[in-house]
């Protein structure tokens, strides 16, 4: 690493916690696709390295899992990054260090399935520490998970931001519907006018807990994800489908694309810092599409995502 922000132990800490946290989950999906002679498919492992002289140093683990009988797609990366100065999509809220030598842990995962009745999933927890020589590092963390379905279903929403609630409740009883409104606010395509899906939690720049406190409750976010998830996964997995509810689960995976490539920070982050473009983008679904000016019937499935489930709501 090109400059050490962070005590070794406290590195050997967070880095053990976030490995064990993406092996926990990848081999959970493993389970939901079943054998692999019945065709359930099992994720690749990518280690990769950036070594000193790099723009970007350190390492990570890419998972990617593709073709499978649940998961078309489904990507989850860990990475344990320095560098010489934070880009800008990093600096928004904190222009003091603009500039400064950061060194930045996460995993981060996109789950796209096959069937258009699971919905697309995504989480990240991440620290990030940066600071200039001689000076006290200042360290925060960021996160958070939100569900992007295609056909809406009242109560997978509710399961969802119930389990979003309940990782945070230990921290208090403010978090969640702070971190809510800021998932709805951070996950809205602007261009477009319209929410992303029907939200979760999103944090950033956080450290109001201290440390310790602030660590414990990114750590809760990220143990909540499979009983946030896995459930509503095993109800829609099997439903019957065709290829009216395919074609519009493509073109609402265009939406998708357009936020991660406009509008997130995180790909804003991974791209200006000079990182590793396959694992940055490892959100992007394998197929998508683009429908001119596309209009759906009142009353269909289709037109209730837009008018019921993508609104900003309080789903509990």
């Amino acid at each position: 690493m090109a400059q050490a922000l962070n005590p070794a132990s406290t590195v050997a800490r967070v880095r053990g916690y976030l490995e064990g946290l993406q092996s926990r989950i990848t081999a959970a999906l493993e389970d939901i696709e079943g054998p692999q002679d019945q065709g359930g498919a099992r994720f690749r492992s990518d280690a990769w390295r950036r070594e000193p002289g790099s723009p970007l140093q350190g390492d990570g683990i890419t998972r990617i899992l593709e073709g499978g009988r649940v998961f078309e797609r489904a990507g989850c990366g860990f990475s344990h990054v320095s560098g010489p100065q934070l880009p800008p999509s990093a600096t928004q809220h904190r222009p003091e260090l603009e500039g400064s030598p950061f060194e930045a842990m996460g995993v981060s995962l996109v789950f796209h399935p096959r069937n258009p009745y699971v919905p697309t999933v995504h989480m990240n927890v991440r620290m990030i520490a940066a600071g200039r020589p001689g000076q006290e590092p200042t360290c925060w963390f960021g996160g958070g998970m939100d569900l992007t379905p295609y056909y809406g279903f009242e109560e997978d929403a509710v399961h969802f931001h119930r389990a979003c609630r309940d990782a945070l409740a230990p921290f208090g009883e403010g978090l969640y519907p702070r971190f809510k409104a800021w998932c709805d606010e951070y996950f809205y395509l602007k261009h477009r006018g319209e929410q992303r899906g029907i939200g979760g939690i999103f944090f950033d720049d956080f450290s109001d807990l201290g440390f310790e406190r602030s660590l414990a409750m990114t750590q809760s976010v990220g143990d909540a994800f499979l009983k946030a998830y896995l459930p509503i996964v095993q109800r829609r997995m099997a439903l019957p489908h065709g290829e009216r509810e395919r074609e519009f689960q493509l073109y609402r995976r265009g939406r998708y694309v357009e936020f991660n490539l406009v509008w997130d920070r995180g790909t804003h982050f991974g791209l200006q810092s000079g990182g590793r473009t396959e694992s940055i983008l490892l959100s992007m679904p394998p197929l998508a599409a683009w429908t001119y000016q596309r209009e759906d019937a009142p009353g269909t499935p289709e037109a209730e995502l837009t008018t019921r489930y993508l609104q900003r709501r309080d789903w509990l």
